[in-house]
């Protein structure tokens, strides 16, 4: 007996584990895929580049003193002239550097990633509110999505893809999408029951209930979980530029790699303008939702 629980601990115990070859059957996996689905592969990649190269043309097709005053008047719009002032005098610090266009280029690449996250994560969302067995199984999906390096699903997607603008935008899908699940989510679980019951008693069906009851009054947290998307989409920018994204990302990984201070600076400087002006007009029309109004009267 002795003999067999010291020959168990050696053998399964004290020995070293086998190793398991995730990355050899994950690189299998993906070289299978590139050459069974080329055709989709191909499909979306001229897709996300017709998109967003049309967004870029269409933004560098007025000048940059106009869109600066478009820009402003948007914050205008979403806010108030105090919003306006700030969006107007970064506007025109970013025009003013010589990255203008790789400015737009990388608006574009986040307004893209945004509008097709947000396209996926609303549904999504929706999905795991009214089922809760939909909820636990995409619960730990979204974590790993969340907390994988970014560097690291950027190796399959280089593979899919190619270098260029597509696997930028693909990396910074995977990335943002999250928290517009999770906040849409939370969103419609929180809306009161009793607001719920009052319209099942006047007989609305379960769509009418959803898009009626649910989602307006879930669209203050909704449009929060849109800003973190934005926010995160252009927390990618560097990264995106590392597999030929271009843009502001570019023009950073080739100032690190050249130690040229000033270019970096003027590149920070618009990426930085980029986010508070996407920050604040997004927090601008949470505020403007009904809602949001009517919990301002209330308080």
């Amino acid at each position: 007996m002795i003999q067999y629980l010291h020959d168990w601990f050696w053998t399964f115990v004290w020995k070293p584990l086998p190793e398991i070859p995730f990355g050899q059957w994950a690189e299998s996996f993906i070289e299978w895929a590139r050459l069974e689905w080329r055709s989709f592969f191909t499909g979306t990649s001229d897709f996300l580049e017709i998109l967003h190269t049309g967004l870029t043309d269409g933004l560098l097709w007025l000048p940059s003193g106009l869109m600066v005053i478009i820009f402003a008047a948007l914050a205008w719009l979403s806010k108030g002239w105090k919003l306006a002032a700030l969006v107007g005098v970064g506007m025109f610090v970013a025009a003013w550097t010589p990255y203008w266009e790789e400015t737009m280029e990388t608006l574009a690449m986040v307004l893209v990633a945004t509008l097709i996250s947000t396209l996926l994560a609303i549904p999504l969302g929706i999905l795991a509110a009214e089922n809760r067995a939909a909820s636990a199984a995409m619960r730990p999906i979204l974590d790993f999505m969340q907390t994988l390096p970014a560097f690291v699903y950027l190796l399959p997607v280089v593979m899919l893809w190619g270098i260029g603008v597509t696997p930028g935008i693909f990396a910074t899908i995977i990335f943002s999408m999250p928290p517009g699940v999770r906040l849409t989510e939370l969103g419609i679980r929180q809306v009161d029951n009793e607001v719920i019951e009052a319209g099942q008693a006047f007989g609305a069906s379960p769509s009418k209930i959803l898009f009626g009851i649910k989602l307006p009054l879930a669209l203050p947290t909704i449009v929060a979980g849109l800003n973190q998307v934005i926010m995160l989409a252009l927390s990618m920018v560097v990264i995106a530029g590392m597999v030929g994204a271009g843009g502001l990302g570019g023009v950073i990984v080739t100032a690190l790699g050249r130690v040229e201070i000033d270019a970096g600076v003027n590149a920070g400087l618009a990426v930085v303008v980029l986010a508070i002006f996407l920050d604040r007009v997004m927090r601008g029309l949470a505020d403007r939702t009904p809602v949001a109004r009517a919990a301002r009267l209330a308080a």
